[in-house]
């Protein structure tokens, strides 16, 4: 089979999928053990590539889980839009190296434009560096290790060339809600968990900005301050003016992890929810939660470009200043990476600004309509559903956790659980762009025939 036949063959596999994914199971039935028994033994000869393919279909499909469907409510996960999903086809096919604009002009220039529509979209200082990285998880880190570049050399210390040891101890003020992803950068940063001081929280998650203000006045040293822009169990926002006032007035270096909630800020109707948010001093989010892109997209700005480069950019001569265009690397972890803008471009141009705040508002008020019918049947919801993020409970924690499996094991729709305050929950995220009021409805109707049975 030539090259082209192959390719336009598996495109048409992939798109069978997508569209039978509406009406499959949403969580396959087929252990991850069966394919690794049906994927076979290390083969002592090639294979045509046909065969291939045709091997992997045989052998992966059954087990896909259907995210790309509309009843995926797990882990705040999109369902990849048309364009984007095209657009990374054809990232695969120009299997282009998005370090520079030497290994590929093309790429260069698309996550230029993209990271200046999406620094517009979210309100973002037009200034920001941004860097295109896998993920939230990424981000985080990008954002963090310039945090503590520009801490660390404000107090007189390059961390770059001296590393941590006899540096000034860098204290990071966090919620007692934060993601796990920021404690995960701290350690592989070298802060490491002892460095951070827990902000109380209220019975959404948003940190008590007097209690920080505290925390801050009484530490010594560099300070990094972690908020939330959309927390991961309730879509709670901290209050950006008043806890990046008091950061700021100690000298405090803001990041604002905002992988779900700071998409509110394309939505005019949703923005309040992320006022005073541009004043902090880095942001994290997610491409592939809420804008819908394929995995694995994520995105770091950060409105001190110096201090991020300075944390992140490669110094080899020959891999530095050969045209004077930006280098996307230069604001990433990874070196040799993938063309990640071409989706993020695709999707934000197949939106535009109009659809994407349809996006975000048409998600949050399933999310309502969700929790509201699970409510009216008495069951328990945990959080005030300001974003797209349900909290349900169905009694105590053995209840619940009863009722999610049940759920999941039928395959109409699936979601996590979660621990909050305490309490276990069914974590509900609604965040597909593919998602209907008739699947939320079908959806309710599943998790309520578990709760009853």
């Amino acid at each position: 089979m030539e090259l082209r036949e192959l390719l336009v063959t598996a495109a048409a596999r992939a798109a069978d999928y997508r569209e039978r994914a509406a009406e499959s199971r949403v969580f396959p039935d087929t252990s991850p053990e069966s394919v690794r028994d049906a994927l076979g033994a290390l083969p002592e000869d090639p294979s045509p590539a046909a065969d291939v393919v045709d091997e992997l279909v045989k052998a992966a499909e059954p087990a896909l889980v259907a995210s790309t469907g509309p009843r995926y409510f797990g882990f705040v996960t999109g369902g990849s839009l048309d364009a984007a999903t095209a657009a990374d086809i054809l990232a695969s096919g120009w299997d282009q190296n998005g370090f520079n604009a030497v290994t590929s002009p093309a790429a260069a220039a698309v996550e230029d434009v993209a990271a200046s529509w999406l620094k517009e979209l979210l309100g973002l200082p037009p200034h920001a560096s941004s860097g295109f990285v896998t993920g939230g998880q990424a981000a985080n880190t990008v954002c963090l290790a310039a945090a503590r570049h520009h801490v660390l050399a404000r107090a007189g210390w390059d961390v770059e060339r001296f590393g941590l040891q006899g540096a000034p101890p860098v204290r990071v003020v966090v919620s007692e809600d934060r993601h796990a992803t920021i404690d995960r950068a701290l350690r592989l940063l070298g802060l490491g968990t002892a460095a951070t001081l827990p902000v109380p929280t209220d019975d959404q998650g948003r940190a008590d900005t007097a209690a920080l203000a505290t925390l801050l006045r009484d530490a010594e040293g560099p300070k990094i301050v972690c908020l939330q822009a959309g927390d991961v169990n309730t879509g709670a926002f901290d209050d950006f003016p008043a806890a990046i006032e008091a950061a700021h007035a100690h000298g405090a270096w803001v990041h604002v992890d905002g992988a779900v909630g700071l998409w509110a800020a394309a939505s005019p109707a949703l923005r309040h929810l992320t006022a005073g948010v541009a004043a902090a001093d880095s942001w994290s989010t997610d491409g592939h939660k809420w804008l819908n892109v394929p995995y694995d997209s994520g995105y770091a700005f950060c409105a001190h470009p110096e201090a991020h480069a300075a944390a992140t950019a490669l110094t080899a001569a020959y891999l530095t200043g050969q045209d004077g265009f930006r280098a996307p690397s230069a604001f990433a972890l990874e070196s040799s990476r993938r063309a990640r803008g071409f989706a993020t471009w695709a999707a934000l141009r197949e939106l535009g600004r109009s659809g994407l705040a349809d996006l975000v508002d048409r998600c949050c008020a399933l999310a309502g309509r969700f929790a509201g019918q699970l409510r009216r049947n008495g069951v328990t919801i945990g959080n005030d559903v300001v974003l797209n993020q349900v909290l349900a409970a169905f009694g105590d924690d053995e209840r619940t956790r009863h009722v999610l499996a049940a759920v999941q094991r039928s395959g109409e729709c699936w979601m996590g659980g979660t621990t909050f305050h305490g309490r276990e929950y069914m974590r509900i995220s609604v965040s597909s762009w593919r998602t209907t009021e008739a699947d939320i409805d079908r959806a309710a109707g599943a998790v309520l025939t578990a709760f009853r049975g």
